[in-house]
Formats: structure tokens, C-alpha cells, sequence
């Protein structure tokens, strides 16, 4: 249509070009050119109405900004419009400029050669609470040594910002493939909505402190640090000069282990379940200052169990389970850092990175909260702007409850270190070296080591 339109308009002004003066045909030029604009503008009208309702231009953001519908957008060269229908300001909000979406995440391959052997489920990591220790018999026995290459650790993830009339609504969605079955399945990490200073989803515990992480490519890293990703509604204030303090209540959890009671009775014993009735309470005070940042948290949780192979559900019980995790990062020489941890409580193993039980009987088989403590340091150097190396140690250790069996987990060690080469701003590349070890109530131990190569894109 378009063609035509203008190919009419040429031709009519060639028919009546030798009748005319200089001055004339000028004239009439400039009177085709106006209508040819016109008509073309008409035109992209009338593409743009044959759009599917609900479509928004791809050049909305100048229009949200204004509250008013923008000029209807042309697919064309350019690709199709991304459409976000509901990353719209209300109407009358001062922040309209601020409607926001962004994707983030990474691919990542891990080339890994296990000199020992570990749980097949856990072989694309190292987590010490997975080596076999009592073979035959235990996940991971058998022959020592395998390969593994594994996309686990790729992830994706999408945030937004919506303006609203309370303020600023900011959401985080992600996952990566580190499913818990072994495979490479969908582990979601974060669903999270803020509004102010309230928010509520699944994301980071209030308890740990990521900042804290070591530049690690081992996907589970150290067990000695709090670590967990936790459904729960937090409240978080500033204090002002970098002092910030946040209330979470998070959902609880109760690693139950029953001991020798099944040697007692195997049926009482195989219907022992968690039972929590309350959430978990936590609070947090952080220090950021220019050497670096300071966190404090504590916690108290109910921790409980029921028996579900009983009219009665009993027997059953509950325990109060307290903790206190301070950690933090310190700046050191040039780009250097010290990242640290202690935690230490009881039934707080269920945060722990990695290892560990809430609640088992004692030797009368009454239920008892199991201590924990644990601690990770890692040092992080930097040889030049490209090349980092990151090196340290960490332990989980628990006071195993006198009705434990004797293969109850008792301590996790884990020790590590790194080189690391940023060929570009979003490709890296490096290779780990990685030793575990684990213990039990009775004294038996294995340990596992383990050379990890990766590369890392992000975007």
C-alpha cells in the first residue's frame, strides 16, 4: 500500500512538471513530499492497530514515565517488543522513570576428577557429610575415582522494580540446576518481593551472611558457615551511617535423627517426623565501614517432633533451639580480604552449610538438642586485576546426643584453594583444588579430595 501511495504521488507530479515554472514546480514538490510524510505516517497507524491487544511498544519506557500510551512500536529490523504488562507506575507515582526489568545469570561447565569417592548424588560437589565412611553399606561405596562434567551451577534469574503509589516494589526471581536428586533439574534459589522495608519470599536467611562467601567455584563450599535460602517475611531499617538491623520469622525445619530407638522398637522409630509449630525467629545488626562489614545474628526456634504410627501421635516433644552466627569480610592489603565466621547453638545444624542433626535422643532416649559450632576462614589475593587465588579452611563439628548411633555425623572438614583468570569483564576461568573429611560418633573417618576445572559466563 505504502509503495503505491508514493509511486502515485511521483507520477502526478511528472505529468504536469513541463507546464510548470521553476518556482511552481518547487512548490509542488514540497506539497508531495508533506503529503507522502503524512501518508506514511497513516500507514504505520493502521500496522500498528493489527497488533495483539495488551501489547506494549518496545519503546515504553519514555511513555510509562509519562502515564501516557507511547507511540505504537514497529516490528521490524529490530526484532520483536519485549513485554513486561505489568511493570506499569501507577498513576501519580513520583518514581515513574524507575519501572525497571533486568536479567541476570550465568553458564558454567565444572570439569571435576574425584580422587576418592563420594555420594553419587553430591558428586558435582564436595560436601563432607556425603563421603561414605561405613562401606559396604552407604551411598557412594564401591570402586575409587570418577569424572564428572556437570552444568549444575548455570543459572538464571530476572528483577524488577515497579513504582507504586507505597514506593518502590523491587522482586527477585532465580534458580540454577542444582536439583537435590543428583540431576540437572531446577533448584530455585530466590522468589522475593520487597516493599520498603517489609519483605517477604524465599531468599537468603536473615541468620547467614553472604557477603562473607569466599571466592569458591565448588558449588556447596565451606560447612562451617550458616547457609541456608529460606522462605520468610524480614523487616529491615537503617540505623544510619552504614548500620543496618532486620526481624525475619522464617520458616521452620527439624533435622530429626532417631538414634537407637529404632533398635528398641523399628516401628516407633520409622514413625518419628518433624512437627514445628512455630516459625523462627531472627534478628541481625550489620556494620559496613570502609575496612570492610561486621554481621551479628541470632536466633531462637521451637524444634519438635510427633509419631505418626501412633492414634495419639505421641510419643512426642518439642525443644527450644538457640544460635548466634557473627561473620563478616575485611579489606585488606590492596584487593585483598579476610572472609570469616563463627556459629555456634543448639538445633541449629538445619542452617548449616552442610552436616549435622536438630534434635535426638539421649541415652534414657529422651529428646535432646544437639550442639553445633562451626567456622570457616578464607584469605582472597589478588597476583594482578585478572588473576585471584582464594585459600582456606572450615569445620562443622556437633556434641553427638548419647542416644546417636554410632555413625552419626560428628564433624565436617573441608579445606580449599583456588587460581583464577578473568579473560574478559564476563568470562572466567580457573581451577580448585578441594579436600573433605568426615567423622563419626564412634571415631571412623574417610576423607575425599578432588581437582575441579570451570568456566564461568556471565551475563
Amino acid at each position: 500500500m505504502r509503495k503505491s501511495v508514493i509511486a502515485a504521488a511521483i507520477l502526478s507530479l511528472g505529468a504536469s512538471a513541463h507546464a510548470q515554472s521553476n518556482e511552481e514546480l518547487k512548490g509542488m514538490l514540497d506539497q508531495a513530499m508533506r503529503t507522502i510524510q503524512d501518508l506514511q505516517g497513516r500507514v504505520r497507524a493502521l500496522e500498528a492497530q493489527q497488533q495483539p491487544p495488551g501489547v506494549r511498544p518496545a519503546q515504553a519506557p519514555a511513555a510509562a514515565a509519562s502515564n501516557e500510551p507511547g507511540p505504537p512500536a514497529v516490528v521490524g529490523s529490530h526484532g520483536a517488543p519485549v513485554v513486561a504488562p505489568n511493570i506499569v507506575p501507577e498513576p501519580g507515582t513520583p518514581d515513574a522513570d524507575k519501572a525497571h526489568v533486568a536479567f541476570y545469570g550465568q553458564a558454567m561447565l565444572d570439569a571435576i576428577y574425584d580422587f576418592k569417592r563420594m555420594n553419587p548424588q553430591w558428586q558435582a560437589t564436595l560436601r563432607p557429610s556425603q563421603i561414605p565412611v561405613s562401606c559396604p553399606g552407604e551411598p557412594g561405596c564401591g570402586k575409587e575415582g570418577f569424572y564428572v562434567m556437570s552444568v549444575r551451577q548455570s543459572s538464571l534469574g530476572m528483577k524488577a522494580t515497579i513504582p507504586t503509589s507505597l514506593g518502590l516494589i523491587k522482586t527477585d526471581l532465580a534458580f540454577d540446576l542444582f536439583g537435590s536428586d543428583g540431576g540437572t533439574n531446577i533448584h530455585w534459589l530466590r522468589m522475593w518481593g520487597e516493599l520498603g522495608a517489609w519483605g517477604a519470599g524465599q531468599t537468603d536467611s536473615n541468620f547467614m551472611n553472604i557477603d562473607a562467601f569466599p571466592n569458591t567455584i565448588d558449588y556447596w563450599g565451606p560447612p562451617g558457615m550458616v547457609f541456608l535460602r529460606n522462605p520468610q517475611v524480614r523487616y529491615t531499617a537503617s540505623a544510619g551511617k552504614g548500620l543496618t538491623w532486620a526481624v525475619s520469622l522464617e520458616a521452620p525445619n527439624s533435622a530429626i535423627d532417631t538414634g537407637k530407638v529404632t533398635e528398641v522398637d523399628p516401628n516407633l522409630g520409622a514413625g518419628v517426623t518433624a512437627h514445628n509449630r512455630l516459625p523462627d525467629l531472627v534478628g541481625s545488626f550489620r556494620v559496613d565501614r570502609d575496612w570492610g562489614h561486621v554481621k551479628a545474628a541470632a536466633i531462637v526456634r521451637e524444634v519438635g517432633f510427633t509419631t505418626s504410627t501412633t492414634q495419639s501421635g505421641n510419643p512426642s516433644n518439642t525443644e527450644t533451639g538457640y544460635g548466634l552466627n557473627v561473620s563478616g569480610a575485611l579489606k585488606l592489603f590492596g584487593k585483598d580480604t579476610l572472609s570469616w565466621g563463627v556459629a555456634g547453638g543448639k538445633a541449629i545444624a538445619s542452617y548449616m552449610n552442610d552436616g549435622g542433626i536438630d534434635l535426638a535422643p539421649d541415652a534414657s532416649f529422651h529428646a535432646q538438642t544437639v550442639r553445633s559450632l562451626g567456622w570457616f576462614a578464607y584469605y582472597g589475593h589478588a597476583w594482578t586485576p585478572q588473576l585471584t587465588s582464594s585459600i582456606g579452611y572450615s569445620q562443622h563439628r556437633q556434641d553427638n546426643a548419647g542416644g546417636q548411633a554410632d555413625n552419626a555425623f560428628r564433624s565436617g572438614s573441608y579445606a580449599s584453594g583456588n587460581l583464577l583468570y578473568s579473560l574478559t569483564k564476563n568470562v572466567l576461568i580457573g581451577g580448585e583444588y578441594v579436600w573433605g573429611r568426615r567423622e563419626n560418633k564412634d571415631g571412623s573417618a574417610a576423607s575425599d579430595n578432588r581437582i575441579q576445572f570451570s568456566t564461568k559466563v556471565t551475563f
